[in-house]
């Protein structure tokens, strides 16, 4: 049985250690972190990433989670739409709509769909030789037919195989996220723009709701008080922003400024390793796909690494590897630059441009009622290179 070591236990590393297994990989998960604590909020699960989750027998499960339901879309900080849609368009457009959820959770369903002893955490990588597929660790040197590196947009692996790329580029935006009780209010999942600044609001389950906003400034700006500052930026906003912005705890707001890849890399792979997830192709949050790219990531992967035969003594070929960059480079290199696009037109902050930014997409919504999900199209209409599903309940 071949074996693959997985850098990171985060979304993308487990999603590929779970869909590697289903290809009949020996699979280990190496964390750095004494237990698995994910760092974040919400996050959405669209139509692509929910249709790579079925492949690994995931789907569903994921899918008894709250879908956004109602009117959702796009408003001035006025309250006033710009466009919207509803989860049934995207339904049919799709087959499916967007699953919300905490990240948490997410982690949780990952891990309870690893096997005993598949991840070990608390175990910090040093190095990796993508020649040999050794990776060694303050634990001892590990043999792998596969490295996946799912080690974060500051991925140390990323860093050794290609030296000469420049890395994370700064947004130029720094974003909030929080979770606040719902209340009675009553609340749609809406994203709110003003002069340079977003404002969304979701309703998770469990009457939980995500809130996240971003502001224009200089990158490693210090607060004081987080939720203050969000109160100074939105409180004069459209309902019912202001009220969730006083119910939330500022312990529960955490902020970042947010880097992605300007500069996308040559290759997701190098000998035995395989990039994934952040390492390979950071992005801004503006479109929701980082966790979805990074699900699709895996499944692609294990497809490729299926195929893998070692009749020589050999390890993974290096033509399975190009496929598998072949396969997600140019997607993911698209996907970067479409989310930073929209990125660019949240940073505006003269008041006439921002007039002709919110008159452009309130006209053109309405002589293309379908733009809003016109717009994802070539994102969410993706679909896995197999549709056999694997069963993973098995952990013994």
């Amino acid at each position: 049985m071949p074996r693959a070591v997985v850098i990171g236990g985060g979304i993308g590393g487990l999603t590929s250690a779970i869909a590697l297994r289903g290809k009949g990989w020996d699979v280990t998960v190496l964390e750095r972190a004494p237990k698995i604590d994910p760092v974040g909020s919400g996050l959405a699960i669209a139509a692509n990433a929910l249709k790579a989750l079925d492949t690994i027998g995931l789907g569903d499960p994921i899918r008894e989670f709250s879908k956004i339901q109602g009117q959702v879309g796009l408003r001035r900080s006025d309250g006033r739409w710009l466009t919207h849609t509803t989860p049934d368009a995207a339904d049919a457009r799709y087959g499916d709509s967007v699953v919300v959820m905490l990240r948490a959770t997410l982690m949780e369903v990952l891990v309870d769909a690893l096997r005993k002893g598949e991840l070990r955490l608390g175990v910090s990588v040093s190095g990796v030789d993508a020649g040999s597929g050794v990776v060694r660790t303050d634990e001892g040197d590990l043999h792998a037919d596969l490295v996946v590196a799912a080690d974060g947009i500051h991925s140390k692996t990323r860093q050794t195989l290609f030296p000469r790329h420049p890395g994370p580029t700064y947004s130029g935006v720094t974003a909030w996220r929080g979770l606040v009780p719902r209340g009675d209010l009553d609340i749609r999942s809406t994203e709110s723009w003003g002069k340079g600044l977003v404002f969304g609001v979701t309703l998770l389950a469990g009457d939980t709701v995500y809130v996240y906003a971003t502001d224009v400034l200089p990158a490693g700006t210090v607060f004081r008080d987080e939720r203050e500052e969000l109160v100074r930026r939105f409180g004069d906003w459209h309902e019912p922003i202001p009220t969730l912005l006083r119910a939330a705890d500022p312990a529960d707001v955490i902020r970042n400024d947010v880097y992605y890849f300007d500069t996308p890399l040559p290759a997701f792979h190098r000998g035995k390793v395989a990039l994934v997830g952040d390492a390979a192709h950071a992005m801004t949050p503006n479109l929701g796909q980082g966790a979805c790219q990074a699900i699709e990531d895996a499944v692609v992967l294990a497809h490729h690494a299926g195929q893998w035969r070692d009749g020589s003594g050999g390890g993974v070929a290096e033509d399975l590897l190009a496929g598998y960059t072949a396969d997600r480079l140019e997607r993911t290199s698209k996907v970067v630059r479409q989310s930073m696009s929209i990125c660019r037109v949240t940073k505006v902050r003269n008041p006439v441009a921002v007039w002709l930014r919110d008159l452009g997409v309130s006209v053109a919504s309405r002589m293309m009622p379908d733009l809003m999900l016109r717009s994802m199209d070539e994102v969410l209409r993706w679909r896995p290179p197999t549709a056999t599903t694997t069963v993973v309940a098995d952990r013994s």
